[in-house]
């Protein structure tokens, strides 16, 4: 592809006890006649940690440092300020995180990607899944796939598919178990890659899922090495405990449509699931909490057909009162425990779906957290589901982290209906409840968690730990827990002898691996806690987990990656950070050559006052456009140095046209609004925009926004938010979030992304309002046949100064620009740039054009006058 030739590409997996180390290898060579851009896009599982990364060009590596993210972004940013801006990309998808990193190499030269990354494989449903995302994106003369299972207990149900995989390509998959080992390969010729005899396309675009589970003759089983040891606990053929569930369901009017039909599909799924032993309920929460029933009741036949009725006709409708909701139902299976209605030994779970955030009744999130953990008391595990991005995901896990459950999100799309059920399917067999695995206290030191609400058939708890003597070499465990008739209780002993005559494969296993699992398993739980944590209680819990992070070399939240890369050839450092759910879902990361770009944007000269962007480190290193206060543009050009600036004076209520691109179907809108009263003094009022209009006609997607309100419409639905709100909103084709009385990063479809900057001022000023600001990143994303007031300056410009003379203000002098074939008469001045200094800003000295632009706009200024928004 464009002279870039990959030419291998090698998945290696290795698994030890759950613990899989995948090394990801692809080599490509520039076969053009002049330096090539190379990317190496991959993308990993969210539950992964990266380890290593290096590229080597032509025999010289470089390789990626994990640090502090402090320390890191230092390093980035003094990389920025030399001119060598970012350029490695972080994004999460369902599933996946996306790694991705270039480099410029000369012509015939070669560079070598090499990618580690970690994790621990989680049980689910009675298997252990290993996902892949494979998509080479070109066709590769080696490709191959090849994931070493070795398991002491001996493995067995060992599966491999692909959505990929073609009728021709499934012999290709192979896979092979016996004993302690297995092993899956993939390593199709360049002919079965095609999509077809005479194709260039390669058919490897999907996922490859590896799943298995282990031999077991006893409940448990436990391993040590080297002074740590891991202990896996799941038995098998318990009987379930009856359970009683309470489904807390959201109901206001954001839940309208789609999602109330999706919910209703999926509570009648699990309700032919509930077996007849189990108590429930439903309550429901709008702007009016409703019940179904006014206590639990069993589940019978009849009862569970009434509720089939009751959930038929569940509607959308009002406000969100999340903890009114809650609350009812906490108090509901209080009830229910202290009054014998449901059985002693049973499992109670609350599970609550919201897709909004709290605006009735009690609406403080932290409020809402400290009055349901004082009610709940430890006595059930809360799990709580948030549907589609509109919620405050932090706020819903901190909740269910405190109440011993978890948060997951739905993701709007249309198996949400069946990601709801297979969320209850996890949860739905209960088989013992307060399990504790206790050590000795006097032998072990850093343990993992190792005491659990529930245990659900299908799972599997894992607890590491270090040994106080690095020499001991055997440990015994007690195991308790409640299951349906009586107590569970057994002991199991183990020594390193035993362990290391089940290892005895060396050649499948990477070093050090317990020590490596419980790293990973104590940071993980680390970061966990840490976010229901506050005070010094959540520093001690950071400092611990970002020690472990760098001794075992992980990327983790705390820690990023600087990829260094060679400093010819316009190349540029790279960060990597770890994304978080709900807290990183969207990332902006512009790259561009620097030699390229037109660097346009308004800054606000009148009102020092006025709130500065503030959106992340995304102004420093990236070129963007932008217009913002009383429309006063700078267009900065790199390779002069210099930055030329112009006014547009036009009345108030007139719409501008400030990006149209054809190609992609976007367009950008602003109307004009002027000071409260209009200056008698002035010949020229000041002007802001008071209303941007953003519109993708290929998608049917409109965004309005003012000072006061954000109105999306997809089609004929209409969605309304205020900048009191913080959300974050994906569906197809766009992805809108709102930093609350800041900003909203919007993005449509695959064309640029938008920053709107909210610049408020004092309510009672007698003469200014609030009023927006347009920031475009990602603006090579346009096609180059955008046009408008900011678009035209997307594609390079240059210009000459001759003539330097005296002007009429002794500080400011004036000469003579040829640009576009124009002469022009241009005045030295300064303009001031806030995003640094929003108090005093920064003088940005550029070559101010008159008359509206006139020589350097294409045409004249009112030829940018729209009739409307939209």
């Amino acid at each position: 592809v464009n002279d870039i030739e990959i030419y291998s590409m090698k998945i290696d997996s290795k698994i030890t006890s759950r613990f899989a180390r995948n090394v990801i290898t692809s080599e490509a060579i520039n076969r053009g006649n002049v330096h090539k851009e190379v990317f190496f896009d991959v993308e990993l599982p969210k539950t992964a940690f990266i380890t290593n990364f290096s590229m080597t060009i032509d025999g010289v590596t470089y390789p990626g440092n994990i640090k502090e993210k402090e320390v890191a972004k230092k390093q980035y940013e003094k990389a920025v300020s030399q001119g060598q801006t970012a350029g490695l990309v972080k994004a999460s998808g369902r599933k996946t995180e996306r790694f991705s990193v270039s480099v410029n190499i000369a012509a015939a030269s070669k560079v070598i990607f090499e990618l580690t990354y970690e994790e621990l494989l989680k049980r689910h449903f009675g298997k252990y899944e290993m996902f892949m995302k494979v998509k080479p994106k070109q066709l590769v003369r080696n490709f191959e796939i090849e994931v070493d299972i070795f398991e002491p207990q001996g493995i067995s149900d060992l599966e491999a598919e692909g959505t990929f995989i073609t009728n021709d390509l499934q012999d290709i998959l192979r896979k092979t178990s016996s004993g302690k080992k297995g092993s899956v390969s993939f390593k199709p010729t360049l002919d079965q890659q095609r999509t077809c005899a005479s194709c260039s396309q390669s058919v490897l675009d999907g996922d490859l899922i590896v799943k298995y589970d282990v031999k077991r003759t006893t409940p448990d089983n436990l391993q040590i090495v080297n002074g740590y040891f891991v202990h896996f606990f799941a038995p098998t053929n318990l009987p379930n405990l009856s359970k009683n569930v309470i489904f807390v369901i959201d109901t206001s009017g954001s839940m309208s449509g789609r999602e109330i039909q999706q919910t209703r599909e999926a509570l009648l799924k699990i309700l032919d699931d509930i077996k007849h032993e189990d108590y429930f309920n439903f309550i429901l929460f709008g702007s009016e909490v409703r019940t179904w029933k006014e206590t639990l009741i069993k589940a019978t036949p009849e009862n569970l057909d009434e509720a089939r009725n009751f959930v038929r006709g569940i509607i959308a409708d009002g406000m969100t009162n999340l903890h009114g909701g809650l609350m009812r139902g906490i108090e509901m299976l209080n009830a229910a425990h202290k009054e014998n209605l449901v059985p002693k030994r049973s499992a109670s779970i609350i599970i609550m779906l919201t897709d909004g955030q709290p605006n009735v009744g009690v609406s403080n999130t932290q409020e809402i957290q400290t009055l349901v953990k004082k009610a709940i008391e430890g006595k059930y595990p809360l799990y709580n589901l948030g549907f589609g991005y509109g919620v405050d995901y932090n706020f819903l896990e901190k909740m269910a982290l405190e109440n011993k459950g978890l948060a997951r999100r739905i993701y709007p799309d249309s198996d949400s209906a069946l990601q709801l059920q297979g969320f209850y399917d996890e949860v739905s067999r209960p088989m013992l409840t307060d399990v504790e695995l206790n050590y000795p206290e006097n032998e072990i030191t850093d343990l993992t968690k190792n005491n659990f609400k529930h245990f659900y058939d299908g799972s599997e708890i894992v607890v590491a730990g270090r040994f106080t003597d690095q020499n001991q070499n055997s440990l015994t465990v007690d195991v308790k827990g409640e299951g349906p008739d009586d107590a569970l209780s057994f002991t199991t002993h183990q020594d390193a002898e035993q362990t290391a005559k089940a290892l005895e494969e060396q050649q499948y296993i990477f070093g050090e691996y317990i020590e490596r699992l419980w790293a990973y398993l104590t940071i993980e739980q680390l970061l966990e806690k840490r976010i229901a944590a506050t005070g010094e209680e959540k520093e001690n819990l950071t400092a611990e987990a970002l020690e472990l992070s760098l001794k075992y070399n992980f990327v983790t939240p705390l820690t990023s990656m600087v990829v260094t890369k060679p400093e010819d050839l316009e190349n540029q450092a790279g960060i990597a950070d770890k994304p978080t759910e709900g807290r990183s879902i969207f990332t902006i990361v512009c790259k561009y050559s620097i030699l390229m770009l037109v660097f346009l944007t308004i800054f606000v000269l009148r009102f020092p006052t006025a709130l500065a962007p503030s959106y992340g480190s995304a102004l420093n290193p990236t070129w963007y456009t932008s217009v913002d206060g009383d429309p006063h543009f700078i267009i900065s050009v790199p390779q002069k140095e210099d930055a030329i600036c112009f006014n547009i004076n036009e009345n108030p209520g007139a719409v501008l046209n400030l990006i149209k691109d054809p190609v992609t179907g976007i367009t950008v809108n602003g109307e004009l609004i002027g000071d409260k009263k209009a200056n008698n003094d002035s010949k020229i009022q000041n002007t802001y925009f008071g209303k941007l209009g953003i519109t993708n006609k290929h998608l049917n997607l409109r965004v309005m926004v003012t000072p006061e309100k954000i109105t999306v419409q997809n089609g004929a639905e209409k969605t309304g938010f205020t900048w009191l709100d913080s959300v974050t909103l994906q569906q197809e084709g766009l992805t809108l979030i709102i930093n609350r009385k800041k900003n909203l990063v919007l993005s449509m479809g695959g064309g640029a992304s938008f920053v709107i900057v909210l610049h408020q001022v004092w309510k009672k000023h007698p003469l200014h309002q609030d009023f927006l600001g347009l920031y475009t990143l990602d603006s090579g994303k346009l096609s180059k046949q955008t046009h408008g007031l900011l678009g035209q300056f997307f594609q390079p410009i240059d210009f000459t100064i001759l003539e330097i003379h005296p002007g009429s203000d002794p500080k400011k002098p004036d000469a003579t620009m040829i640009v576009k074939n124009n002469k022009l008469t241009v005045t030295r001045g300064w303009q001031k740039d806030y995003r640094k200094d929003p108090k005093n800003g920064i003088d940005v000295p550029c070559w101010f054009i008159h008359n509206n632009g006139a020589g350097l706009i294409d045409g004249v200024h009112t030829d940018y006058i729209v009739s409307s928004l939209f």
